[in-house]
């Protein structure tokens, strides 16, 4: 009997590649609105005009097809305009969370030898230049540091990036016919992003992902998800993440549908714009919906939403029942992926029963085959626990400059390997059952406690550390740091903590820090995590 289950196949069509795309939906679509909201209003139209100029410029800027471009900057309408702007010029992007810290975006844009990256100058207080710039990394690959937003700094910064280009060159001398035959000079298969994931080692890996396949795997997301013509999507994501971008962005152009863009998520005015932008469709980690409940928002007409979509984390039914009864949203999906399988392996459809939506993560997407396998690589049966493997078009090229950790990850069938344990059952609905080795997820950001570790080792009172996930009530999981003392000191907690923050993202950072003498290993010295845990 085969106990694999796929979902079928079917064609993206003939578009292949993102600025196709653009192109082909400002042709058949020119008065559709493509973004919305309080920072202005584009039509699919303009918007190809936007991203055209930004294209021209990026070409009068020396960019050449496959250079990389990392863009380090909140949800914005430039950010969707610029991204948009260079892939077409050819370029591979590099999205970069702005959670990240100037070592940790400095080593993503060295490993990626981005010649340019796109920034803005300050966003919730943060100077993301000079970040950078005090990261004391060289980069010897960067030329051009460019400036989203409007802000500058205050003229007697102690820092300085001259040896960056502050701008792109003017557009102008390129004529538009050039960028439009650069655009359709880009192969399908060219290699449209790299987005970076820590892996099950801590170790940052970048993932290759093309054209052809984002356009194909999204295509099968929006038509299992519903997204539809006209609809109204929230865009709360972060662009830096498959969720956002993918799910967001490219979703929206495959499908027509209008974006409104979020720089950062705050539930009040996410409310409000829910009410005054008449928002059709909703996703996010499931603590963005419990903000939402716990909000006052029969305050507002909510009527508009049609479609809520969640993941990254476990779900209990009773939010599924919330959403639905109290937030009135008639439909509700999960999804499970990875940015290895291009950001989605299943859905669980909108329609379903909630025990359903909350305890599985649904079947796999068209043309995606899935098998649960033990440790020699044999089909389990159905309903028992193995690791999950996925072969199909949300297959990832690969890792950047790392064939040994590709092979380590697509075994010679083509399958995908992906850490995680799951079961499958006789109808095809994946369950996932424990996480990708130690990884714990942070109100939906996956953080891995190698890296945690690799940077807490750095602090000198600091002689051991593991770091394991513990239950938060508000974000899923939050990190815990078992600390082995250096000789003779007796750390702060505190002082602990606030010396992370300036070093790791907010949702790698330990809100707790508990003390050992030593940590429990196997004989192989490997921590035993499990015994933290307990």
């Amino acid at each position: 009997m085969d106990r694999r289950h796929s979902g079928g196949s079917s064609a993206v069509g003939p578009v292949t590649t993102i600025p196709g795309l653009v192109a082909e939906r400002a042709r058949r679509y020119p008065d559709a609105v493509a973004i919305a909201g309080p920072a202005g209003r584009l039509t699919f139209a303009e918007l190809a005009a936007e991203v055209a100029a930004v294209t021209r410029a990026a070409m009068a800027s020396g960019i050449e097809v496959g250079d990389r471009v990392g863009i380090w900057a909140p949800n914005s309408v430039r950010w969707i305009v610029t991204a948009l702007g260079m892939l077409g010029a050819g370029a591979t992007l590099v999205p970069i969370s702005t959670r990240l810290r100037g070592p940790e975006t400095a080593e993503v844009l060295a490993r990626s030898h981005a010649k340019a990256v796109c920034t803005v100058q300050e966003f919730l207080g943060r100077d993301y230049p000079r970040m950078l710039a005090e990261s004391g990394r060289a980069l010897p690959d960067l030329e051009h540091l460019i400036l989203l937003d409007d802000a500058r700094g205050d003229g007697d910064a102690d820092w300085d990036i001259s040896s960056w280009e502050g701008f792109l060159a003017p557009g102008t001398v390129i004529e538009p016919q050039s960028a439009v035959e650069r655009a359709a000079e880009i192969e399908p298969d060219a290699v449209s992003d790299i987005l970076f994931t820590s892996g099950t080692t801590g170790t940052p890996k970048g993932v290759l992902a093309t054209h052809r396949q984002s356009l194909e795997v999204f295509s099968h997301w929006a038509d299992a998800v519903t997204l539809r013509p006209r609809d109204r999507y929230l865009l709360v994501n972060p662009f830096s993440h498959t969720f956002g971008y993918k799910a967001g962005i490219l979703a929206c152009l495959l499908r027509t549908a209008t974006m409104i863009p979020v720089e950062r998520f705050d539930a009040t005015a996410a409310l409000r714009l829910i009410e005054n932008e008449r928002i059709t469709v909703l996703a996010g980690p499931p603590t963005l919906f419990t903000d939402l409940l716990a909000a006052d928002h029969d305050d507002y007409m909510l009527g508009s939403l049609r479609l809520a979509g969640t993941g990254g984390a476990t779900i209990p039914t009773e939010l599924i029942r919330r959403i639905r009864d109290e937030l009135r949203v008639p439909y509700v999906f999960t999804a499970y992926g990875l940015t290895e399988s291009i950001g989605v392996v299943s859905i669980c459809p909108p329609d379903s029963a909630a025990e359903l939506v909350a305890g599985t993560v649904g079947k796999p997407l068209p043309g995606t085959e899935i098998r649960v396998v033990d440790r020699d690589g044999k089909e389990v049966e159905p309903g028992d626990p193995g690791e999950i493997t996925v072969k199909g078009p949300n297959v990832m090229l690969g890792y950047l400059d790392d064939p040994a950790a590709t092979a380590a990850a697509i075994d010679a069938d083509g399958f995908l390997h992906t850490g995680d344990i799951g079961t499958l059952d006789h109808d095809g609905y994946l369950r996932i059952t424990d996480r990708l080795k130690d990884m714990f997820i942070v109100g939906g950001f996956n953080a891995y406690p190698a890296e945690i570790e690799r940077v807490l080792l750095q602090h000198p009172d600091i002689r051991d550390v593991a770091v394991i996930g513990i239950p938060d009530p508000r974000l899923g999981e939050v990190g815990r740091a078992v600390v082995v003392p250096a000789e003779g000191v007796t750390p702060d907690p505190a002082e602990i903590i606030e010396w992370s923050r300036s070093r790791l993202a907010d949702y790698k950072v330990p809100r707790e820090v508990v003390f050992r003498d030593d940590l429990p290993r196997n004989a192989g010295g490997k921590v035993l995590k499990d015994r933290l845990r307990d």
